[in-house]
């Protein structure tokens, strides 16, 4: 393979909501361009993409695949992504190091909610998109309705330079308004006879071809005068126009395809080799501290991983974007974020499972290599005094949770390493290991996600592991002032231990005014501040220490043993044993002995008033609260706002986006275990969300009484 420079390298994601036949649509690019000499199929488990076991069984895109063919002169890397928004990472991921994407559109469903999904995605990357109308040849192709949701999502953006002749079965024919022919395909597809348009569409092709030239016109203020001037442009001046507007994302154009059949595959790539853009049209790559970095083959060498993945037989893969520079073979690079010496031994172009070796590849080109040591997704790796690291690719918040655990308490420690091995994999699963629940906490994008979780656990790695409803966690504080006193005391022969602590907790918010006086069962305490310690807790919320000592009561070096003590119960809080939040303590008065003081003692004693104190306060137990967003189609808005309501939520808002109802909305974490699978079973899986954490509020005094009734009966089992 030949040294493709930054202006020869067109870098594209495939993406389209499950079932828009992005694999099929790669199978037959790959065919056009010579890398493979008979098309796959889905069912048949041949394809380029979707060649891992679990996809073969599921039939349908789980990973991302990379991709490439060589067609006209200019190298192709094409990604393959999931069409599930449960495998959003992927899609995203992809997006990061490509500069245009190809929108996947079943003519037969038109924009799904996850075709909106992922225009925002595209939208937020500043992706270039085209958009092809595939699976024309279906018995339900609907091109007028598809074409009519592109102008619902994308305004007038989204412009034809094709159009059917006959969707549907026979599907066999477009009209091409930028070419202004009609291509028309044998059953077999492939090479198209490229004829007149027929007169009976002469006028909605002259229609439609006047519309694209004024879009293209559009894009460039000297092509506009030249179309003002003389009513029209050529050919060449239109595709001059189309590319701006595509760079620019004021121009979606739009093609008509069969993956299946093979039709309208070439004219589509021969366009993407043409008009989309390449790495060196697009702006640089901002680094860390914001510094733009452009595609320069002259430059130091620079790389970002942006996917790794373990391969049978060869271990692990990283896939990886030429930022800057050339890449040969055998070539030290320093990881930016180790500060490790990696030596790159092998450089491939891959294509699936299929790989190809390089010898070198510049800026701008995508490939994989091998056995690198310390190198992950994310990672940068770069000549050294390179100066810049590039930023980490933004992933979605998870929307899905579950408790996992091995069978055998043997294989503990294999887990570990395994769940740590595949967040690095696909940095959208997240793994906590909550000391705070006492469980091992898995974050996904969805049920079927985590399921595909287990089963490689299961399956590729033989560990027998079972998924337990997580646990919530809670936190607790107090909604009233409360005083206690404590006095520790131990004799057993020599010194003993002795200790006596007198304090009052409030409940905390910020801004409020320094403690002064308390009015406690009908009687009034006052204190003197002497000095204030504020300690932002791990777990959220704060602890506020205030030394309210006059007279040396109790000597200085003992605070900080108090301290330790009220520490511990904020840590395991008296309603439920879980984490305490937002209160203030003011030790006021106490006692030491000269002999038998000492820190243990008045660490027991501040423990032991803090926690008598706090049964006394009101103590109120509080649950995380999720800022959830349901995107779902009108005829469906019904039922999904009851079951949010009998989910404990507090409606938001609602809107209308794109032809879909957005519904916003304020849950409890506890009330959305599961959320996805029943979302998906209302709405027949045309619906998605997403959730973001908002804020600890109190729940309902019956919930309260449920979960203490629930401890309770859990401790005395203990």
């Amino acid at each position: 393979m030949k040294v493709y420079q930054p202006n020869e390298i067109k870098n594209i994601t495939l993406m389209g909501s499950a079932g828009s036949g992005k694999t099929t649509l790669a199978e037959a690019m790959m065919f056009e361009g010579g890398l493979i000499n008979r098309r796959g199929d889905v069912e048949s488990k041949n394809t380029v993409s979707d060649y891992h076991r679990i996809e073969h069984e599921q039939q349908r895109s789980i990973y991302s695949t990379v991709m490439h063919v060589e067609y006209n002169n200019k190298k192709l890397n094409i990604i393959d992504t999931p069409g599930l928004d449960d495998f959003v990472g992927g899609v995203i991921s992809s997006l990061a190091v490509t500069d245009s994407a190809i929108m996947v559109i079943n003519s037969a469903q038109g924009a799904e909610v996850g075709t909106q999904i992922l225009a925002r995605h595209a939208k937020r990357l500043n992706t270039a998109m085209l958009i092809a109308f595939n699976q024309l040849d279906q018995d339900k192709a609907n091109f007028e309705k598809a074409f009519e949701d592109m102008k619902n999502l994308f305004g007038t953006k989204a412009v034809l330079i094709q159009y059917p002749i006959n969707p549907g079965l026979g599907f066999n024919a477009v009209v091409d308004v930028l070419k202004m022919k009609m291509y028309k395909w044998k059953p077999e597809g492939g090479v198209p006879e490229i004829l007149d348009i027929p007169a009976d569409e002469k006028e909605r092709a002259e229609e439609l071809h006047n519309t694209l030239v004024e879009s293209a016109a559009e894009n460039d203020d000297n092509l506009m005068e030249l179309f003002f001037n003389e009513g029209s442009l050529t050919e060449d001046q239109m595709r001059e126009g189309i590319r701006a507007g595509i760079r620019k994302r004021t121009m979606f154009p739009i093609f008509c395809v069969s993956g299946k059949k093979d039709m309208g595959i070439r004219r589509m790539m021969e366009f993407v080799g043409n008009v989309a853009p390449s790495p060196c049209d697009m702006a640089g790559v901002k680094d860390t501290d914001g510094k733009e970095i452009k595609c320069d083959p002259s430059g130091k060498t620079s790389l970002f991983v942006f996917k790794n993945t373990v391969e049978e037989h060869l271990g692990e893969v990283l896939f990886f974007k030429v930022i800057t520079g050339k890449l040969t073979e055998g070539m030290d690079l320093i990881n930016s974020k180790k500060g490790a010496k990696e030596r790159v031994s092998q450089i491939f172009a891959v294509a699936g499972k299929n790989r190809i070796k390089l010898t070198e590849m510049v800026a701008g080109d995508i490939g994989a290599t091998v056995k690198l040591k310390e190198t992950k997704t994310n990672h940068t790796l770069a000549e050294k005094d390179f100066g810049s690291t590039f930023p980490a690719i933004t992933f979605p918040d998870p929307k899905f949770r579950t408790a996992i655990k091995a069978l055998s308490e043997a294989d503990d420690e294999k887990l570990g390493e395994l769940l740590n091995r595949m967040h690095e994999e696909d940095p959208t699963l997240l793994v906590e290991y909550s000391k705070e629940l006492k469980q091992i906490i898995v974050h996904g994008q969805g049920e079927f996600h985590l399921n595909t979780l287990k089963w490689q656990l299961t399956n590729i790695y033989k560990l027998e592991i079972e998924f337990l409803n997580p646990k919530i966690p809670y936190r607790e504080t107090i909604t009233k002032p409360a005083q206690a006193d404590y006095r520790h005391k131990k004799q057993s022969g020599g010194a003993g231990q002795f200790g006596e602590v007198h304090l009052v907790i409030e409940p905390f918010f910020e801004g409020m005014p320094a403690p002064s006086s308390f009015k406690i069962d009908g009687k009034d305490l006052v204190v003197s501040l002497r000095g204030t310690e504020e300690h932002t807790l791990p777990w959220g919320g704060k602890l506020v220490f205030c030394n309210c000592i006059v007279g040396g009561s109790i000597d200085a070096r003992f605070h900080p043993a108090i301290m330790k003590g009220i520490m511990e119960k904020m840590e395991e809080g008296p309603l439920t044993g879980s984490y305490a939040r937002d209160i203030r303590v003011c030790i006021y008065d106490g006692k030491m002995h000269p002999v038998d003081s000492n820190e243990i003692s008045f660490r027991l004693a501040g423990r032991n008033a803090f926690s008598q104190a706090f049964k006394k306060a009101g103590a109120k137990i509080m649950e995380p609260i999720y800022d959830v967003e349901v995107l779902v189609p009108g005829d469906y808005m019904g039922d999904v706002m009851s079951d949010l309501q009998g989910r404990r939520a507090m409606i938001a808002g609602m809107s209308s986006e794109s032809g879909y109802e957005k519904l916003q909305a304020r849950v409890p974490l506890a009330e959305l275990n599961k959320y996805s699978t029943t979302l998906s079973s209302l709405t027949s899986g045309s619906a998605t969300y997403t959730m973001k954490f908002a804020e600890y509020a109190a729940i309902p005094g019956e919930v309260q009484d449920k979960l203490l009734k629930a401890y309770e009966a859990e401790q005395k089992e203990e």
